[in-house]
């Protein structure tokens, strides 16, 4: 038998009407089509990358500059004081979260002081000042701010250690009926702007201040720091501690203690009147019990 022919199979026609491309129409993609797309791939990862960057800056960056502790190595029997611990600042949960210790002075009508501590260890770490103002007939209240030592908090900040401030203010007026004609605020290192800060914003007479090596104004200190170089610093920090300023406007009486050798800090020179500026060596308790006495009677009222 014949062979039948093989069915001849039918190319696909274009029809125009249906909208489709014949084969030899199908486009490609160029390769320079995939680079961009990779590359806008990339350049959002790396967009989120930094943002990331930003924001881990923003939450960890009082790293740089505060250095708190929690371990309380000394009480203040250990400097020969008697003394109350004292626990106040109660938030919402109903506990206080701010741990202290009442020093009493020799004398119940005598002046208080409200210790402001640097941004380093713990309270414990000024028992030698508030020695030294006790020695000087002075009540004390120091305390830890939230994050150091046994007070309560995760960390501390600036803005923390400002409301700390504030509340130990109250506790002082409020429960200790503290007179504000008696208060004398003490600032230690950075401790100093938060005293400052303090006495600018209370509603009352201003105190007299005793700042001891001032610190503060930490931007520009901060933004040579090989870490912080890779973020926009100066919208990012906060952590500033504003000192120069407050200084040249702060119209309270204020002894300057510095332990510069030779000519004082031109921002402590520039402060605003009246102050009394000390340059002390290191260590030198009577010399700075001797100058804290002559600013006391120079500028505290007494009875």
């Amino acid at each position: 038998m014949p062979k039948k022919p093989k069915p001849r199979r039918q190319q696909a026609r274009f029809d125009p009407n249906r909208g489709s491309k014949p084969p030899e129409m199908v486009e490609m993609v160029e390769g320079v089509w995939i680079l961009k797309a990779l590359g806008a791939v990339l350049g959002f990862g790396l967009l989120c990358a930094y943002v990331t960057l930003c924001v881990l800056f923003a939450h960890t960056q009082w790293q740089l500059v505060l250095r708190p502790s929690r371990t309380v190595s000394a009480t203040p029997a250990s400097v020969d004081l008697a003394f109350t611990e004292v626990h106040f600042g109660v938030d919402g949960t109903g506990q206080p979260q701010l741990d202290g210790w009442w020093i009493p002075a020799d004398a119940a009508s005598d002046p208080t002081v409200l210790m402001l501590h640097g941004g380093d260890g713990t309270m414990a770490d000024a028992l030698p000042q508030a020695r030294t103002l006790h020695d000087a007939g002075l009540n004390v209240l120091l305390f830890d701010y939230r994050g150091y030592g046994r007070s309560g908090g995760q960390h501390p900040a600036e803005i923390t250690m400002q409301e700390d401030a504030h509340t130990a203010l109250d506790y002082l007026l409020n429960t200790r009926k503290v007179r504000p004609i008696e208060l004398i605020l003490y600032g230690h290192g950075l401790g100093a702007p938060l005293a400052l800060q303090l006495c600018a914003s209370v509603q009352m007479e201003c105190p007299v201040l005793v700042l001891d090596a001032p610190d503060g104004d930490l931007l520009q200190r901060v933004s040579a720091d090989s870490r912080a170089k890779l973020v926009p610093m100066s919208l990012l920090f906060h952590e500033r501690f504003p000192l120069a300023e407050p200084l040249r406007a702060s119209p309270s009486a204020k002894l300057l203690i510095t332990y510069t050798a030779g000519s004082a800090p031109q921002i402590l020179k520039d402060a605003r009147d009246p102050k009394m500026l000390a340059e002390l060596k290191s260590g030198d308790t009577d010399a700075y019990l001797s100058t804290l006495r002559r600013f006391l009677d120079e500028y505290v009222p007494h009875d």
